[in-house]
């Protein structure tokens, strides 16, 4: 297998754990029950930035790299490689947004 299938399937494994963990806990009353929901909320807000942080590391790497490709061979394209390598910061100000709305839905 390669190594990229192993991490993938690890990393379903930790998240199918973190479920299996998150189902078993439940609240005894009232007050409680919100203190959990919120807490779940945090909680979901902050994988969604994580993930997004790090499927936007991911992605920037192979594109810098060609982009210093690109303006090694033609330095008139330096407007395309900042183009195309800030692009991927759009996926963490989708998962900045996730962080703040997510725990207003539990409200």
């Amino acid at each position: 297998m390669k190594k990229t299938a192993i991490k993938g399937m690890s990393l379903l494994f930790v998240l199918f754990v973190v479920a299996a963990f998150a189902t078993g806990v439940q609240a005894q009353d009232a007050a409680d029950n919100e203190n959990t929901t919120a807490g779940y909320a945090a909680l979901g807000a902050g994988v969604a930035l994580g993930l997004a942080a790090i499927g936007t590391g991911m992605s920037q790497g192979p594109i810098g790299a060609a982009a210093v490709g690109m303006i090694a061979e033609d330095r008139s394209r330096l407007g395309h490689a900042i183009l195309f390598t800030a692009l991927p910061e759009t996926i963490v100000l989708f998962g900045f947004l996730a962080m703040f709305v997510m725990p207003g839905l539990a409200a």
